[in-house]
């Protein structure tokens, strides 16, 4: 199978690292150069796109890192991890209810700060997190600024459990604001279930199941099916820009045209064939390129 460059948005399993995800992928598809976007607990599920080949340097230059996520809040229990896979550190009788947990939600929507977990790949000294939360260790951690951009209210699927669904920012830990709530509730809390529904540009509408993919690849389908988007889809919400081809010769070669005839910004470009080139910038009347996706013909 000839490996396709593009990005392939995964339904990730729970119970599955992202790079366990990666490294199954690699066998299935031909090649060690896959990278994703926007790391998944092994607990939660959905989202997660895999930039494979060319492809693999668009992922840290999406313009839209936001995440939608539909998650389970369990009151009357607290966690070292901050979610139910882990060793239970504190419980008590849930005293609050559907009535309690909306009229606080709204102090958790817009810009603040959020203290990072001590279970994460967040490093501090060189050092990630979750390596000296395995030790026993609490490390002094920094917070972060984050936006939730909305809290929805989806009901209660069982007892002391509650389904919400939350709009956000790159970086934000749902764990942390799962605990936060209960504070305000003045409850212990975690994360029963998680399940990302949007990374940026990607849904989980496009995406499609381990399975799914591992058997497309065998019998040499996948990228005939449409699975494998084409590199130009995350950076969808960028203008377009056609240029000839003495312009495209100068992308090739790094040089600038000046005294182009566009508005300044950034921009994914083609050629008139319409073949996806890469991205450039417009500044002051002067072409750049940022980064070509294409093979230099």
């Amino acid at each position: 199978m000839q490996t396709p460059n593009g990005i392939l948005p995964v339904d990730k399993p729970a119970g599955w690292t992202s790079f366990d995800v990666l490294a199954k992928l690699r066998g299935a598809l031909g090649t060690r150069k896959l990278g994703h976007a926007g790391t998944l607990d092994p607990m939660a599920t959905g989202v997660l796109a895999v930039f494979i080949g060319r492809a693999t340097a668009a992922a840290d230059r999406q313009l839209d890192h936001d995440k939608t996520y539909e998650a389970t809040l369990r009151l009357g229990l607290r966690t070292d991890t901050g979610d139910i896979t882990g060793a239970p550190l504190e419980t008590a009788p849930v005293t609050v209810g559907e009535g309690e947990l909306r009229a606080v939600l709204p102090q958790f929507v817009g810009p603040q700060q959020q203290l990072p977990p001590m279970y994460s790949a967040v490093k501090v000294g060189g050092q990630p997190l979750y390596k000296a939360a395995r030790k026993g260790q609490t490390v002094a951690r920094t917070p972060r600024p984050i936006t939730v951009y909305g809290i929805d209210y989806l009901g209660s699927p069982a007892p002391g459990d509650y389904a919400l669904r939350i709009a956000c920012s790159k970086g934000t830990y749902i764990r942390v604001l799962a605990e936060d709530i209960g504070a305000a509730l003045g409850v212990p809390a975690t994360l029963a279930a998680l399940r990302r529904t949007r990374a940026g540009v990607f849904t989980l509408d496009q995406c499609h199941t381990l399975p799914e993919i591992l058997q497309a690849a065998q019998s040499g389908a996948l990228a005939q099916n449409g699975w494998v988007l084409p590199v130009d889809t995350a950076f969808a919400p960028l203008p377009a820009l056609t240029v000839n081809d003495g312009v495209k010769a100068h992308l090739f070669n790094g040089c600038p045209t000046s005294r182009y005839a566009a508005a300044d910004g950034r921009y994914r470009v083609y050629d008139e064939g319409g073949a996806f080139l890469g991205l450039a910038g417009v500044d002051g009347g002067v072409l750049r390129v940022e980064k070509l996706f294409c093979e230099r013909t």
